[in-house]
């Protein structure tokens, strides 16, 4: 189920979103993060995960940092600093 899942989601980043403009707030996108949540936690928890994720992707939050925890949860990752390895954290993190 996990391998379909994601096969879907890399089906939507290929042809649905290029048609659609840009609109994620977060980063990791809704749907890298979805693919990252399947793969970490299995199909249910990560699905579970990538839709909570998705309904937090609104215009009334700012968005910013936030990759897939390393324990379950549906909230937004309360420690993204300590993921400053990734490129794009470390910029966010360093004009603050």
């Amino acid at each position: 189920m996990r391998s379909i899942a994601i096969t879907f989601v890399h089906f939507y980043q290929r042809f649905i979103s290029p048609l659609l403009p840009p609109s994620c707030r977060y980063y990791p996108t809704c749907s890298n993060y979805m693919v990252t949540a399947l793969k970490k936690f299995g199909f249910i928890k990560g699905t579970i995960m990538g839709i909570a994720r998705i309904l937090r992707c609104n215009p009334f939050v700012h968005g910013g940092v936030d990759p897939v925890p390393d324990k379950f949860t549906l909230r937004r990752n309360p420690h993204p600093e300590r993921y400053v390895d990734e490129i794009i954290a470390k910029k966010f993190y360093a004009d603050k």
